[in-house]
């Protein structure tokens, strides 16, 4: 690759990534969440019954001390509660709240908004190209890093 191709390479996936971080905490806010607690909230929505914080760290493929940071941060907004797990007292069931599951919706809705204004004036063919060549740039770019797939 030239050095031309390289500088623009580089300077166009720093520029987007930058700038898409900066729309998903622009979004979230109006929300009351910061990125990465949506996904968290998210993936709980999806488990009626609750998770455990090894559960939620497992799925996420991060660390447990990570989980318990980014719950603490959401349990004053009243999101979830915790509930003891039958037979083992050392583990703690995390369930959304009805703010948390009305809150679902609002997630899902903020995601489409950045979804949608980041591909406006694309087709869905275009679009699909686009996940699929991001999906690549992933890939690739889990050769140089231990980021979990």
């Amino acid at each position: 690759m030239e050095l031309a191709d390289v500088l623009a390479t580089n300077k166009a996936l720093v520029k987007v990534a930058k700038l898409y971080r900066s729309a998903q905490a622009d979004v979230l806010s109006r929300l009351a969440l910061h990125p990465g607690q949506d996904v968290l909230l998210w993936m709980l929505g999806q488990e009626p019954g609750g998770m455990t914080v090894s559960e939620i760290a497992a799925r996420l493929g991060v660390e447990q001390p990570t989980v318990t940071r980014s719950l603490s941060r959401l349990e004053s907004g009243g999101w979830f509660v915790r509930r003891p797990v039958p037979g083992d007292r050392r583990a703690t069931r995390i369930e959304l709240t009805g703010k948390g599951r009305a809150g679902i919706a609002e997630i899902e809705a903020a995601w489409r908004t950045l979804a949608e204004t980041a591909t406006a004036g694309m087709a869905a063919d275009q679009r699909a190209v686009l996940v699929d060549l991001l999906e690549k740039v992933r890939a690739n770019l889990l050769t140089l890093t231990a980021e979990p797939e």
